[in-house]
């Protein structure tokens, strides 16, 4: 940021004139309250105990970008105008396009209405949901018109519905299976059982598997496994299971958690490889840091739901230990990650580092690490995902789409984008999840040697 910039902003915010914008760094703990202290650093981000009201007015200005980015509307494409006859379907209506190019059906979405959703859960104010009961209710009333267009013409993928329609990958399916499942048990938006039954269908029978089961891709090449899929299948199938009490969605999440980790763990390093491909599974490893935080993802959806007495319980929960703490070594000064974790001169990246706050406070909250070891790691963390919100509620330096690749040029020159969407839905898991960690009874948090030490609280 110039300099010039970044005083004007600095005085904006000390006046109020720009609500919760952040001047560029260096930073002094505002927590130390003796400014001459010739012992106090300074810092690339804000080194603070967080406030539940900031987290809260930031994680609403991203609630606020991504309504905004959302429309729910159809458009003939080739006039532009409003769709408003929907007895007849015509070949050009299509969902209105997002001034974004955010899609309401993408993978992306169903972890956005994740975090919505933890947040009215934690504040038990329903308008964080709204946006939420909004695409249900859009999904559940234009179904059946894009279901005829699609019988009538033949558009496939160009089908604004086709996602829904005719799944023809776990990107389609997983992600908002698991939000349509976790929407319907809280009672927020219509009954979306009759979708969740096509998408459910397509995780649990219909993708590609390797012999042993595993969830696999055969392109761009053949019989490929992806850590991204973690997240794309294995909440669903741990929803679904959550959602029917049928053991045999159980059973094939953690089957799938175990096999993937077998695939592309890295015990050395405690990180995930991007993906592996059967046909050379001795090649080199590139650790993506999105990909490992889809990892973690999956595995804390999965260990929320299920069974404690389940035979895999136990080894799932040591997976995930090892793989906290593997990402944990690998956060920088700046409490980001890396765009490739194991490679400290490539950028510090948003998305995945966003994943990783949610999924070491997640892990505190629920009792699965520790907090003395663990709590100030997530803290450092927020600070510094907290500082890529923009004052409109964008967030910053979160890397475009990346697919599976074989050279590290290209993951060091991915671009990055405020409407990179994978990036939204994490930050408001992070925030909402700091949120419990500040609140959560069982911990202490004090303020010594201009440090901050996490602890249970003793009884």
């Amino acid at each position: 940021m110039n300099k010039s910039i970044a005083l004007l902003l600095a005085a904006l915010f000390a006046a109020g004139g720009v609500a919760n914008t952040q001047a560029a760094g260096p930073y002094r703990n505002p927590d130390n309250k003796n400014l001459s202290d010739p012992l106090e650093g300074t810092y690339p981000v804000p080194y603070k105990l967080p406030v539940v009201s900031e987290i809260t007015a930031q994680l609403e200005r991203v609630r606020g970008f991504i309504d905004r980015a959302t429309p729910s509307h159809i458009v003939d494409k080739t006039t532009g105008q409003p769709v408003t006859e929907f007895g007849t379907p015509v070949a050009g209506a299509v969902v209105e396009p997002s001034p974004n190019d955010f899609g309401i059906m993408n993978y992306e979405m169903g972890v956005v209405h994740a975090g919505l959703m933890n947040m009215r859960a934690i504040t038990g104010d329903a308008g964080w949901t709204a946006l939420t009961e909004r695409h249900l209710a859009f999904f559940k009333e234009r179904t059946p018109y894009f279901r005829a267009q699609e019988e009538q013409f033949k558009l496939g993928r160009a089908n604004s519905f086709i996602r829904f329609i005719k799944p023809h990958a776990l990107d389609d399916a997983g992600s908002m299976t698991a939000a349509m499942i976790r929407a319907r048990l809280a009672g927020i938006g219509p009954d979306m059982s009759q979708q969740i039954a096509v998408s459910g269908d397509w995780v649990h029978k219909q993708q590609v598997r390797l012999k042993d089961g595993t969830l696999a891709r055969n392109r761009p090449q053949a019989w490929s496994v992806w850590a991204d899929d973690m997240y794309m299948s294995i909440p669903a199938l741990a929803e679904l299971g959550r959602m029917t009490g049928e053991r045999r969605y159980f059973d094939d999440a953690v089957r799938n958690a175990l096999q993937m980790s077998g695939y592309l763990f890295n015990k050395e390093l405690g990180l995930y490889a991007h993906g592996v491909h059967l046909h050379d599974l001795d090649g080199p490893q590139f650790y993506w840091g999105r990909a490992n935080g889809w990892a973690l993802l999956a595995v804390s959806d999965l260990l929320d739901v299920l069974p404690k007495n389940h035979p895999g319980h136990a080894k799932l929960l040591a997976q995930h230990r090892r793989a906290l703490r593997g990402i944990a070594r690998q956060q920088s000064g700046a409490g980001l990650w890396h765009q490739m974790l194991d490679r400290h001169d490539s950028f510090l990246e948003t998305s995945g580092s966003a994943m990783f706050v949610y999924a070491i406070a997640h892990a505190i909250n629920q009792g699965w690490i520790s907090p003395t070891t663990y709590g100030s790691i997530a803290q450092a963390g927020w600070a510094g995902v907290s500082s890529r919100i923009n004052p409109q509620g964008g967030i910053e330096d979160g890397v475009v789409a990346t697919t599976l690749a074989g050279d590290h040029v290209y993951y060091y020159n991915r671009p990055v984008s405020v409407n990179a969407m994978a990036g939204y839905g994490p930050v408001l898991l992070a925030g909402a999840e700091m949120i419990k960690l500040l609140n959560n009874p069982k911990l202490v948090i004090t303020d010594k040697v201009r440090t901050y030490h996490y602890r249970p609280r003793t009884p």
